[in-house]
């Protein structure tokens, strides 16, 4: 495993990190009043924006799939657009596991939605710009042992430190603290952004410590 590599994880990772904190403190030198739990919605769309966007480009300067292929500019249109849906997919599919492990059905279904948003930045995106629209190739890699390389080891530590980190983050919405940050979807979404903060930093450190142990097979 060539430490160059994962230097190039490290540095792509920090970058990340340095996205979220540039999305809640960068909007307020121009946005009079904004506060991540005081403005929190439009916090949650800068953030996820912002991740977007950095991981879109990181896909593209740094092309951490093994194996390219050149393709057609159909081709290309045609897995973009299957990138949209699968996104927009997993959007909706993230709202709907919210609401059954009990947010509001009706009521604040724009809170809900766009933490769903959120939570498919910080997860789903990855995927596609890693692996692409092609499920076997997500089932492969969450599955044990299914990683073929740093970038999808990275993959599987931040995607369950998000939702880990969301999951925990529900905890305190039903205690009688009354704090600002308990109103719905604030501890969650703030729980899933250090959740994928916190997977950002430890992929690439415990890849470096247990370098010698991973052997990745060839696709």
């Amino acid at each position: 495993m060539k430490e160059a590599e994962i230097r190039r994880l490290l540095a792509a990772n920090l970058l990340c990190v340095f996205s979220v904190i540039l999305s809640a403190v960068l909007p307020a030198f121009f946005w009079k009043g904004f506060t991540v739990l005081g403005t929190h919605l439009a916090w949650l769309c800068i953030c996820s924006v912002c991740v977007s966007t950095l991981n879109v480009i990181l896909h593209l300067v740094l092309r951490p799939n093994l194996t390219p292929k050149r393709s057609s500019f159909a081709h290309k249109i045609s897995r973009f657009l299957k990138c949209c849906i699968y996104f927009f997919m997993s959007c909706i599919l993230f709202h709907a596991i919210i609401v059954l492990y009990g947010a509001p059905l009706i009521e604040s279904v724009t809170e809900t939605f766009l933490f769903a948003v959120l939570l498919s930045t910080f997860t789903t995106l990855q995927c596609l710009c890693i692996l692409g629209p092609n499920i076997q190739a997500w089932i492969r890699v969450f599955s044990k042992n299914g990683a073929m390389s740093i970038w999808e080891s990275s993959l599987q530590i931040t995607t369950m430190g998000s939702i880990l980190g969301a999951w925990f983050g529900a905890f305190p919405i039903p205690l009688d603290w009354d704090r600002p940050w308990q109103v719905w979807p604030i501890s969650c979404s703030l729980g899933a952004t250090f959740g994928y903060m916190a997977g950002l930093i430890i992929a690439p450190l415990w890849i470096h410590w247990n370098r010698k142990q991973l052997t990745y097979k060839s696709r």
